[in-house]
């Protein structure tokens, strides 16, 4: 999923460097679409029309995706030199949606988080409420097939900004997917990044 938004949020930018910044676009409310119990048909109710849609291989299963992104440049991003851009991924299985996230890196709404703290998390011991206290509430959330186990929720955390001229661009990004048995402890960690802040 990492791969998605971050390919994603690339788009976004770069159609705002050449003059096309795509269509904005309001996150949902709290509660307004639910990952384990809500359907495709719903996020397009919600949503809208999607701006791109595509597949992916999670798990050994194939999720559908449905994409939407917007940049801006007349603002400032969360940091100096940074192209202000959003985007919120939506991964459907069976008709079903297994994963939802939100990425910013407007000021207002960024979703970057503190990656130091991702070693204070750990699996058996730490519940759902420590990583909530430790990160904030994360800005995606996912079931399985987007996760390995059956019964199983995940907290998913990320960030990605882009800087330079459309000749020249330079991506960081940061992913971290938290997974939680049923008694809500966390029974897996993953987290990647690349590029440099």
């Amino acid at each position: 999923m990492s791969n998605t938004l971050r390919l994603l949020l690339v788009a976004a930018s770069t159609a705002f460097l050449v003059g096309c910044a795509g269509t904005n676009f309001k996150r949902p409310d709290a509660g307004a679409l639910q990952v384990g119990k809500s359907t495709a048909a719903q996020v397009t109710q919600v949503m809208g029309a999607p701006q791109m849609t595509g597949e992916l291989l999670r798990n050994g299963e194939k999720l559908k995706s449905v994409r939407y992104a917007y940049a801006e440049g007349a603002g400032s991003g969360k940091y100096p030199g940074v192209t202000p851009a959003r985007a919120q991924v939506f991964l459907t299985h069976n008709d079903l949606l297994v994963a939802e996230e939100f990425i910013s890196s407007f000021p207002n709404d960024a979703t970057d988080f503190d990656e130091g703290k991702v070693s204070a998390i750990v699996k058996g011991k730490s519940t759902r409420a420590d990583v909530a206290a430790l990160l904030g509430n994360p800005n995606g959330r996912g079931v399985h097939p987007f996760i390995k186990t059956k019964g199983e929720t995940a907290f998913i955390y990320s960030y990605t900004h882009v800087k330079g001229s459309v000749f020249n661009m330079k991506l960081y990004t940061k992913t971290l997917i938290v997974s939680f048995d049923a008694a809500g402890l966390v029974t897996d960690v993953e987290y990647t990044s690349s590029g440099e802040k």
